[in-house]
């Protein structure tokens, strides 16, 4: 692309740094922005410096938060002994959505994965074992991506939680989301939330 503002260009090269955004796509919204009036632009780029600035994640459950603890972990009608453990952020809001889970969450922040250098250290693995030994948990629901990395994941939590007295189940299988909860359709999440099995079944599956 040929420019005649090097002010245009870098606008459109930063938009096009953001995941899916290709160069026309960039284009197209930087110069929607110039449509705009002065103060809707300022306030744009202000409420996102000032998310990035200010938001937290939640000490308890690593959810992204205003404050120390998130809404969720913070919400006594919420079921506070179950857990759903999942990936990211972006998964919490895919359950979220479905307005079937009743009970908090664990993010994990991935999932095990030896060939990416992404071992249990690097996740927050810990502070869940912490986190259901403090709290006397009584169960913990895995929703994480039907791969190997995800069943590795699985397996390795729940070797960890021998002996405990905590109940451990698993989203139904069958949901055609590619890996990612967010891809899922509402109706098909939350059924399957509703449907969960003991781990012990699904990984012999």
């Amino acid at each position: 692309m040929q420019f005649s503002s090097a002010l245009l260009e870098n606008a459109v090269n930063e938009f096009s740094r953001l995941p899916g955004i290709g160069k026309k796509t960039a284009l197209r919204l930087v110069l929607h922005l110039l449509k705009q009036d002065p103060k809707e632009v300022e306030r744009f780029s202000e409420v996102i410096a000032k998310m990035r600035q200010e938001i937290k994640f939640c000490q308890r459950c690593h959810n992204v938060s205003d404050g120390d603890i998130c809404s969720v972990c913070a919400n006594s009608m919420r079921r506070q002994e179950l857990i759903c453990v999942v990936e990211s952020i972006r998964d919490v809001i895919a359950i979220e959505s479905t307005q079937q889970f009743s009970g908090t969450y664990h993010v994990l922040g991935g999932v095990i994965s030896p060939l990416d250098g992404i071992g249990p250290d690097q996740l927050t693995i810990a502070a869940l074992l912490q986190r259901i030994e403090k709290e006397k948990t009584e169960e913990l629901i895995f929703a994480l991506s039907p791969t190997i990395q995800g069943d590795t994941t699985i397996y390795y939590i729940q070797k960890k939680l021998t002996g405990k007295q905590v109940r451990i189940t698993t989203i139904a299988r069958g949901i055609a989301f590619g890996g990612e909860l967010e891809y899922a359709d509402e109706l098909t999440l939350g059924r399957s939330l509703q449907n969960r099995m003991p781990v012990e079944k699904y990984m012999n599956h």
